[in-house]
Order: structure tokens, then C-alpha cells, then sequence
């Protein structure tokens, strides 16, 4: 019906203005908390890094098959089976066994409910692969267990790295994975892509380990201190590990004046590292991050408070960046930078320039046709058009949304859809006028029947945004959230704001002769 309360014309004029100060905040600073929001802007409108990581997942392979050269041989202890040179080399466990063993061997690898090589239902595969030749068995990961092992590791590190880049407090960062051995990443605004880059490309594995000599029973190695000269014989015996830590964090030595790394353990931690203090008095603590020594300091005392400290001559940015490389934690594997882009500000501005004299030409035609065609109802449409922008940038706004250049393609195709809908409306209105004497009748009639044809294109639409929204990614993402945001705009607009203003000027108008 051709009718609104008092009530609802309150509202609608309550919304329209609400929303026409929420977007206003893009322009205008507000000292309210609700108003002082804006609209963040994407790698394409705002300039930043791009940058793309590969895996590596060797180490993480090489590690895991080492554990299992440990599993085969405990558990074939158990059952009295005696296993033969059993070696580890090109990604390939190697043992022998006297013939009768055999069948054994080959069954239990084979079993699906193998305590050794586990079975995946959903690729109805084992884990490893196991043949024989020369009578000698090779074991190897199969297809699907490097698949496993390279989408573990690429979950693990998509959430180290977005700890990471969260620490720094970089505004919507982008971060997605391709394929299962790589992780994209879009920093919007970054002004220190280098910082980046190194935190990114540290893998973090931090571990205590005595400086010892060639007679240590667990074994030594020789690494370098950080500066790539000095060196030292360290243990293989690791006393504590980066998973202990609780929390690190950067401080400044009162009594030193130098820049150190607080840190404090968790219960396992605190206990593993008291012990360890308590028996290696005189002895180095070396502090050892991705195989190099950070400091090495002499244990004077027992340390049973769980908390400790890492010295190496930081400046203040460098005790920072590793105190955030221990909280977030260590990477399951090395990230490789194979790809890096770098778009400027001004490249940015040129995008978002670009996008807003499309949208302001397209607007201004869009406004002069609707105009030239429909007369007073035409400027109706135009209000409800403008009053449509400020709907959506205000949902965008509240949000903190974040706008790319599809997106303002989104917003250009929602302008499109409002039209279309008010220029059904209209020609609905024409065909009732045709057969029906009462003005308000007639109105009313062309809203009604028009509505079906409206609700179909625009539902269909928003299906295929929420479908882009949750299969797309990046610039996808951008374009369906604004076309996705713009048909509910839309729908308000037409059904409420010019439905409401059509009601005012037919109300005062019906006597009046060719109205449309």
C-alpha cells in the first residue's frame, strides 16, 4: 500500500542520516568512537608489499623419516625381529632381514591398521610406500603422505606467519594459501617491507644447549656465532627448546645499559631449565636460534624461577623482532621468498582515481538518463541513488572494510542494479496507468507486481556474490563483499527511501494529468 506511518518515516530518515554521518568519517575527522572509523584500503588502492613463500619442506621430511628410523627399529625390537643396516639416505629408509621376516615386514607396513604406517581413509593410502630389492627393503613417504606433511606444514606456517605480521600491527594484512606449498601475502600500506622480509625469513627454532667438547656422550657440532667469524663446539643435547617459552619480550639492562630479550618458560620449562642451571655452574649456555649462537653466557647460579635472559648486543628494533619471532613461535619449515612486488602510494592513488571517475561518470550518466526519461520521478531515483552510496560506504565503514578496485567496480555495478530496479518499477507504473483511472491504485500496483521481477535478479545475484565470497580470494573477495552489501542497500533504498518519496509527491499530485 501506498501508506507509511509516521513511525517508519521516522526510521527511514533516522537510517539515512546515521549512515550519511558514518560515511562522512572517511572525509571528516570525528572525535566520537563510533563515527571516527574508516574504510581501509587495499594493496591496489593503498600501495604496500606483495609478497609470495614457498616451503621448504626437505628438513621437515628428513626430520620425520629420522624419528621413524627410531620407530622401525624399537618396534620391530619388540617383536624379536632383528632389523640390518638400518640407514637413512636420499629421503629413503634402507634395512635388511632374514628371509623368514619378510612376509612379517610386508604385513605390517601393509596392515590397514598398521601401528607404523598409518591409513587414511579419505585417500584410502597408507602413509609410506614400502618395496623390496636385493633383498633389501626401501621405505619412503607415498604421495599422499608428502601431501599430508605438506598441507600440515603449510596450516602450521600460515598461522606462525599471521602471528607474525599481527605482532607488527600491519592493518588488514592479506594472507592465503596456494596450492599446499605456498602462502601469499598482501601488507596494505607496509613502509617497512625489509623487516618483513627478515622476520618472515627466519624459521625461529630456538634451543639451550651446553658449549661442550669432542667428549660429550650425546655428540657436538661446530656453529657459528652471529657474526659468521667467531665459533664454538656445542652439544647436540638440547636442555630446552622455543616450545617452553611463554613469552619474550624486550627490555633495557639497568645495570648494563644494554638492550636484552626477557623470557620466561612454562612449568616443563622452568623445571628442565633449573635442573640444568643447577648441575652446569661454570659451564657456557649456549643460546642457539636456526643453528646460530646468539650469546653464550657462563651459568653462575641456579636459575629456578623459570624466567631468564638473552644478551648479544641488540639494539632496541633487533630485541624487538626477536622477542616477537620467540612469541609467535618457530616455523615447521624455512620460508622461501620466490616472488616480491612492491606497489608505490602514487600507483595506489592513480587506482583509486582511476575508480572514482568511472564511478562519478557513470554515476553522472546514470543520473541524467534516469532523469531525461522519468522527469520528477527520475530526480526521486537520483536522491535514492546518492542516499544508496552513503547506505553502502557507511555498512563499510562501521565494518572497517577493506576497499580494493574491484571493490569500487562492485560499487559501480550496484548503481546499475538500483536503476535497474526503479526503471522496472516505473514502466510497471506506465502499463497500469494504461488501465487503471486511480493514480494511487496504480502506484501501488506497479510496486506490487514489479517486486517479484526485482527480488529474482537481485537474489540471484547475491547468491553468486556469496559464492565468490567464499570460493574467491583477494580482489574476488573484494569485489563480491561491496556487490554482495549493495543489493541489501539497494532493496532499502528503492522499497523504503524512493518508495517513500514517490508516496509524498503522489499524495500531492494524484489530480494531476500525465504524472509519468
Amino acid at each position: 500500500m501506498l501508506y507509511f506511518s509516521k513511525l517508519r518515516i521516522v526510521f527511514i530518515t533516522f537510517i539515512s542520516i546515521f549512515f550519511i554521518l558514518i560515511a562522512s568519517s572517511n572525509l571528516f575527522k570525528f572525535e566520537n568512537d563510533l563515527l571516527d572509523k574508516k574504510i581501509n584500503l587495499g594493496l591496489d588502492l593503498q600501495g604496500g608489499s606483495y609478497l609470495l613463500l614457498e616451503i621448504d619442506n626437505t628438513p621437515v621430511i628428513e626430520q620425520k623419516l629420522q624419528n621413524l628410523t627410531l620407530i622401525i627399529r624399537n618396534y620391530f625390537k619388540k617383536k624379536n625381529i632383528r632389523i640390518n643396516n638400518l640407514k637413512l639416505s636420499n629421503q629413503k629408509i634402507s634395512f635388511s632381514v632374514d628371509e623368514q621376516f619378510k612376509k612379517i615386514i610386508l604385513d605390517v607396513f601393509n596392515d590397514e591398521e598398521s601401528e607404523i604406517n598409518p591409513y587414511y581413509q579419505r585417500f584410502k593410502s597408507h602413509q609410506l610406500e614400502i618395496v623390496e630389492e636385493n633383498d633389501i627393503f626401501y621405505v619412503n613417504y607415498s604421495r599422499q603422505g608428502i601431501i599430508e606433511i605438506k598441507t600440515s606444514s603449510q596450516d602450521q606456517a600460515l598461522e606462525i606467519v599471521r602471528r607474525r605480521i599481527d605482532e607488527i600491527g600491519t592493518n588488514e594484512p592479506n594472507i592465503l594459501k596456494r596450492g599446499n606449498d605456498r602462502i601469499l601475502v598482501e601488507l596494505p600500506g607496509l613502509d617497512d617491507p625489509m623487516r618483513i622480509k627478515s622476520l618472515l625469513g627466519k624459521t625461529a627454532n630456538l634451543t639451550f644447549r651446553f658449549v661442550s667438547n669432542n667428549n660429550d656422550s650425546f655428540g657436538v657440532e661446530k656453529l657459528k656465532y652471529e657474526n659468521d667469524i667467531d665459533e664454538a663446539m656445542v652439544s647436540k643435547r638440547i636442555i630446552l627448546s622455543g616450545d617452553n617459552l611463554l613469552d619474550a619480550q624486550p627490555r633495557m639492562n639497568s645495570e648494563t645499559n644494554e638492550t636484552v630479550v626477557n623470557f620466561s618458560l612454562d612449568r616443563v620449562g622452568a623445571k628442565r631449565f633449573g635442573k640444568a642451571t643447577a648441575t652446569g655452574i661454570g659451564k657456557q649456555l649456549a643460546i642457539v636460534l636456526d643453528g646460530k649462537i646468539i650469546s653464550a653466557p657462563v651459568i653462575r647460579d641456579t636459575i629456578a624461577s623459570g624466567s631468564g635472559q638473552i644478551s648479544g648486543g641488540f639494539t632496541f628494533q633487533s630485541a624487538t623482532d626477536l622477542a616477537l619471532l620467540l612469541r609467535s613461535g618457530a616455523l615447521p619449515a624455512p620460508l622461501n621468498i620466490i616472488e616480491e612486488r612492491t606497489v608505490g602510494p602514487d600507483l595506489g592513488q592513480d587506482s583509486i582515481n582511476a575508480g572514482m571517475i568511472a564511478l562519478i561518470i557513470g554515476f553522472i550518466l546514470v543520473i541524467l538518463f534516469i532523469f531525461l526519461k522519468y522527469k520528477i520521478f527520475g530526480l526521486i531515483t537520483n536522491v535514492a541513488l546518492v542516499l544508496n552510496l552513503f547506505l553502502l560506504v557507511g555498512i563499510l565503514t562501521i565494518f572497517e572494510a577493506t576497499l580494493t578496485l574491484p571493490g569500487i567496480a562492485g560499487i559501480i555495478l550496484t548503481v546499475g542494479m538500483a536503476v535497474d530496479a526503479n526503471v522496472l518499477i516505473f514502466e510497471r507504473i506506465k502499463e497500469e496507468l494504461r488501465n487503471e483511472k486511480n493514480i494511487l491504485i496504480a502506484f501501488d500496483s506497479g510496486y506490487t507486481k514489479s517486486r517479484t521481477a526485482i527480488l529474482d535478479a537481485n537474489v540471484t545475484t547475491l547468491l553468486a556474490a556469496i559464492i565468490l565470497f567464499f570460493m574467491g580470494s583477494g580482489p574476488i573477495k573484494g569485489f563480491s563483499l561491496t556487490l554482495g552489501i549493495g543489493i541489501f542497500t539497494t532493496l532499502f533504498s528503492v522499497y523504503f527511501i524512493a518508495r517513500l518519496l514517490t508516496v509524498l509527491y503522489v499524495s500531492k499530485n494524484k489530480e494531476k494529468q500525465g504524472i509519468i
